[in-house]
């Protein structure tokens, strides 16, 4: 067993390892690098613990970590980049659950404890809602369940009731483990259901966040200071992120969890969307789509779920280097909550090897698409969507969009005109600015490519 001072030591500088990975993976180049340190640090922290709990020959331990290996080499090879927000969904969930059989050993095993009790039970209800709520954003990213709120009768009340009750268990029952566990994973599935799908990366976010906060308050309930720090890490970073994608949709934690729109509206000068003679003037834009980009000085390109769907990442590359080649300057404008989870763009983009400087926020560059000659939106539709500005009610109102009805032409290349994951109907498409390009974004990608 590892003295207290050392086992302190150990545990600072294997934490500042998984900090240094976090930090490293913000630039495309050590990204690589750092998830390998942050993974290390946390096989050695691992070690560690078992060593300190002295169960580091104890066979099912070692039988514990080779399936969970095993498992997470097949999903790592197995899983597509599409899956990646539902698998990271899941993985929050695994953690959540973990810390919950920690909390359910720590309490039978505490006999008069209270302080362990009382946060184990605390362990319980966190870890328990991060499981059930991770299903169930699991279930709709991967169209098992409705992708669209799912709203009960009495809802609201439902859920504060089921809120009431297990946090009067947890004050005057704690040892009532088994009722407890109902009430938390009922109340996941109940807050988690409600949320749209055009919530859901924030959903994502904010169980990350929650799994961390397990891990540290059953590190608390075993008193194992590693546990706590890395909870911690995890707990703060969830909840860093979910607060930059709230401020980013201009909404609250709260109108999303209760799946409220917003209500304040942005003031945003969009261009104004003429329809008058708007069939004739996309008729014969079309036929010169090629000549827009040939002609082109600027041209932003706007990724989405659509990209990711058909795997055209790597066409989109084709045409964005043709472009460069021919003189033309290229950006990639990347909303906060494009895609299924945060970063899901950036990752897909820099797969095939896109520059990470070509990648600019919302804020770098939305008053950019006026001086734009085309905005080519890949696979795109809320994240670009007028309506978010005049559509009251619905949910993306009141949320930031990217500019692209500004540029002087509109490319968009989705699968069909139907409203997007928010289902809120696109007045971009009928804009005289646009040219749709309907089908699979790598055949209609590889199209653009060639028109030029």
């Amino acid at each position: 067993m590892i003295s207290p001072n050392v086992y302190y030591i150990i545990s600072a500088v294997l934490v500042l390892g998984v900090l240094i990975g976090i930090s490293m993976m913000s630039k495309v180049s050590k990204a690589n690098a750092g998830n390998t340190l942050s993974a290390v640090c946390t096989l050695i922290a691992i070690l560690v613990v078992m060593y300190n709990a002295e169960i580091l020959t104890a066979w099912q331990a070692w039988l514990g970590l080779a399936i969970g290996t095993a498992i997470g080499v097949v999903g790592a090879v197995k899983v597509k980049m599409i899956e990646m927000p539902q698998a990271v969904a899941l993985l929050n969930g695994l953690g959540g659950l973990a810390s919950s059989l920690v909390a359910i050993l720590t309490i039978e095993q505490a006999k008069n404890d209270k302080f362990a009790i009382y946060t184990g039970a605390v362990a319980l209800v966190v870890g328990f809602v991060t499981f059930t709520g991770s299903l169930v954003a699991a279930g709709k990213l991967h169209k098992l369940l409705p992708q669209k709120p799912v709203v009960w009768k009495a809802h609201s009340l439902i859920v504060a009731v089921t809120l009431i009750a297990t946090v009067a268990l947890v004050v005057i029952c704690p040892k009532t483990m088994w009722l407890i566990s109902i009430l938390s994973a009922f109340f996941g599935i109940a807050f988690a259901i409600r949320v749209g799908g055009a919530d859901m990366p924030i959903t994502i976010s904010l169980l990350n966040s929650f799994s961390g906060v397990a891990g540290g308050i059953a590190g608390i309930a075993v008193k194992d200071p590693l546990l706590v720090a890395i909870g911690g890490v995890v707990g703060a970073s969830g909840l860093l992120l979910t607060q930059i994608m709230c401020k980013a949709m201009n909404r609250s934690l709260v109108s999303i969890l209760l799946g409220a729109a917003p209500k304040k509206k942005i003031v945003h000068a969009d261009k104004k969307i003429e329809k008058d003679d708007v069939e004739l003037e996309k008729a014969e834009k079309k036929s010169d789509v090629g000549t827009i980009l040939t002609n082109a000085k600027k041209v932003m390109i706007v990724p989405g779920y659509g990209m990711a769907l058909a795997q055209a990442q790597s066409v989109v590359k084709n045409l964005s280097d043709k472009l460069e080649a021919n003189g033309t300057e290229v950006k990639y404008a990347i909303h906060p909550v494009a895609g299924r989870m945060p970063g899901h763009m950036n990752v897909l983009l820099c797969e095939v090897d896109v520059p990470y400087d070509k990648l600019y926020e919302m804020e770098a560059v939305n008053d950019e698409f006026a001086q734009c000659d085309a905005a080519i939106i890949i696979g795109a539709n809320d994240v670009v969507n007028p309506a978010a500005n005049t559509a009251e009610g619905t949910p993306i109102y009141g949320m930031p969009v990217l500019n692209a009805a500004d540029a002087k032409n509109v490319i968009i290349c989705n699968f069909d005109e139907k409203p997007g994951y928010a289902g809120v109907p696109n007045p971009l498409y009928d804009a005289s600015n646009t040219i749709m390009m309907l089908g699979d974004a790598k055949e209609t990608v590889a199209k653009l490519v060639d028109s030029f």
